[in-house]
């Protein structure tokens, strides 16, 4: 089942004696959680009727005491058990879960992992609950998701910004969706999001970033390279090398792959080697400047410097002068 399934049956009041949220992916398991805590019971019922456990604290037989209660002048009571992966003897809880109540909605989050498949817990909890597993969103699926929640808040976003904006936060969706938040509250009288916008409400540099970086590669521009290398150097934290050299092997392995597509047009190419149409003329370039010895000679120093940004071979040398010296060896 799907949060959009399991929060529009709360809001139409129909709920089942136990859910049990689990996995890699944070963000779906605090919308529900945020929501059963908040919203299922009006103010004046939560006062009554609205329980919080942490697992690192919780005692299992109160847990189970307070699931058993009878709700106090409302329908139904909820009991949350936040952090459940924390809590010693969780097994123990299977004795509710086979004969939950019906007027107790109990809510468990489970972060970070599953429970064990082949457990007594675990074949309880299919037969007995509604159990919402997670994992985490692969990387390629970012950008759309994120265009998704912008419209969903009734804003657009410009290509170039919602790829700055992916990659600077990463794989979590809860910050980004905490930033788009954040540019929301800042545009005045307009519904799209820039690049300009990211720059200055998010600290992402529209000209020195991994993508331009990538786009002076692709094009063998070492000016440009050694500029934003040199603006890297002076704000370490804008993108640090272990961001930098796994970026632009990625970049050039992607690149390598394009010698071996028969499909001429971009979107064709775009989608046989995964990546976001808006830069696939950047990976085309690259194929053209460096030819396929070239791609395969960059990928072999990549390979190399990133050994060397641990320490392997060359101890004590400056971030910023490895990335200079790689740009020149990729390019000459």
């Amino acid at each position: 089942m799907s949060v959009e399934k399991i929060l529009g049956d709360w809001k139409k009041s129909k709920f089942k004696p136990v859910y049990w949220l689990e996995g890699d992916e944070e963000y779906y398991i605090d919308q529900l959680v945020q929501y059963a805590e908040h919203h299922i019971l009006s103010e004046a019922e939560a006062g009554f009727n609205l329980t919080v456990f942490y697992g690192k604290d919780a005692d299992w037989t109160a847990v189970i005491n307070a699931c058993r209660r009878y709700p106090m002048f409302a329908e139904r009571q909820v009991v949350l058990l936040k952090e459940a992966q924390q809590m010693r003897d969780i097994d123990k809880l299977e004795a509710y879960i086979e004969k939950p109540l019906a007027s107790t909605v109990f809510v468990v989050s489970y972060k970070e992992k599953k429970v064990d498949g082949r457990s007594k817990l675990a074949k309880l909890l299919k037969d007995k609950a509604e159990l919402f597993t997670t994992k985490k969103m692969y990387d390629n699926q970012l950008p759309d998701w994120t265009g998704e929640l912008v419209k969903s808040k009734g804003y657009t976003i410009t290509q170039k910004a919602l790829l700055l904006l992916v990659d600077h936060i990463g794989n979590d969706l809860s910050r980004i969706d905490n930033e788009v938040d954040k540019l929301l509250v800042n545009l005045t009288g307009r519904n799209n999001i820039t690049e300009d916008d990211i720059e200055k409400y998010v600290g992402v540099s529209k000209e020195y970033n991994v993508f331009e970086l990538q786009d002076a590669f692709a094009k063998k521009d070492k000016v440009k390279a050694i500029r934003i290398i040199q603006y890297f150097e002076s704000n370490p934290k804008a993108a640090p090398i272990q961001l930098i050299l796994p970026s632009l092997y990625n970049f050039f392995s992607k690149a390598y792959m394009v010698f071996g597509q028969s499909a001429s047009d971009e979107k064709s190419v775009a989608a046989a080697i995964g990546v976001n149409p808006y830069f696939v003329k950047d990976y085309l370039a690259a194929a053209r400047n460096y030819s396929y010895a070239g791609i395969e000679q960059g990928l072999l120093l990549l390979h190399a410097y990133n050994l060397k940004s641990v320490g392997v071979g060359s101890a004590g040398t400056e971030d910023g002068a490895l990335l200079k010296e790689l740009a020149v060896k990729i390019m000459s």
